[in-house]
């Protein structure tokens, strides 16, 4: 493709195979580790330093639209989706996650690169110490899922996640079935993914300054082979998960994201 060499279309494949097969192991979205990645492979292919941190949530949700939906069909086969609460958030997540594309443009490059950093150091501690919220509340009404919903997709596209680490806390606290709130966040993570996408691809429509390839802050070249590897290692992932000894496995990644994190923030402070 244009403007990759061999060694940058090796490592957006490896990139999407890692993305892929962490989303199978641990049910956690691929964009904790495809956007500071993402970043430092834009920097490399010389994207202006003014566009890169929009480019690499843009580009991380556009790749989430498509493992979500392939991840959202196989539980909804498997019945355990709850499409009335599914549907109640994404009426929020339809105006929360365009909120977060047109923020992310607002606050600029440096200040998402340090909040990005922020959120992985608390989803790394989250992880470490298995911080589980308690259930003992009523599944939530209509309304109370709309506004959760508006907050879940705000957050999710302005760090180009698909939004698990919210959406499936939330689930479980108003007592829905730990299986079932999983399923049902990846099925979120479809309209999350989607109105994300498109809200980064029209903020940043005719911006100039932006590569070859792109739609907006949508690098297509880095969707299409992150979301094509990501999709075919995202089931290895899974059979390895029933063979391994998920809280070893869980601190272990924390400590990679620690390290993202404690990079992201790095640039943020360093304004690059």
């Amino acid at each position: 493709m244009a403007g990759m060499n061999f060694g940058l279309l090796a490592a957006y494949l490896l990139l999407g195979s890692f993305a892929g097969a962490i989303a199978g192991l641990l049910g956690v979205g691929g964009g904790l580790v495809i956007v500071p990645v993402l970043v430092t492979l834009y920097h490399l292919q010389g994207f202006s330093v003014d566009h890169v941190m929009q480019l690499a949530l843009g580009t991380s949700l556009a790749t989430i639209f498509f493992t979500a939906l392939s991840s959202g069909l196989a539980h909804h086969r498997r019945g355990a989706v709850n499409w009335p609460v599914m549907l109640q958030l994404s009426l929020g997540i339809a105006a929360g996650g365009w909120l977060g594309g047109v923020l992310a443009v607002w606050l600029g490059g440096v200040l998402l690169a340090g909040l990005f950093g922020v959120f992985e150091l608390l989803v790394a501690a989250q992880m470490t110490f298995d911080r589980r919220p308690s259930v003992y509340r009523i599944a939530p009404g209509a309304a109370r899922n709309a506004v959760a919903g508006g907050v879940i997709g705000a957050v999710s596209a302005l760090l180009g996640i698909a939004g698990g680490t919210l959406t499936v806390p939330w689930l479980v606290w108003h007592n829905i079935d730990m299986r079932q709130a999983v399923a049902t966040s990846a099925a979120c993570g479809v309209p999350i993914a989607l109105v994300g996408m498109l809200g980064f691809a029209v903020v940043g429509w005719q911006q100039p300054g932006l590569p070859a390839g792109s739609t907006g802050y949508v690098y297509w070249p880095a969707v299409a082979m992150i979301s094509v590897a990501s999709v075919l290692s995202a089931p290895f992932g899974a059979r390895v998960a029933h063979r391994t000894a998920q809280r070893r496995l869980r601190k272990v990644f924390a400590v990679f994201l620690a390290f993202l994190g404690v990079s992201m923030i790095a640039k943020s402070l360093l304004g690059s």
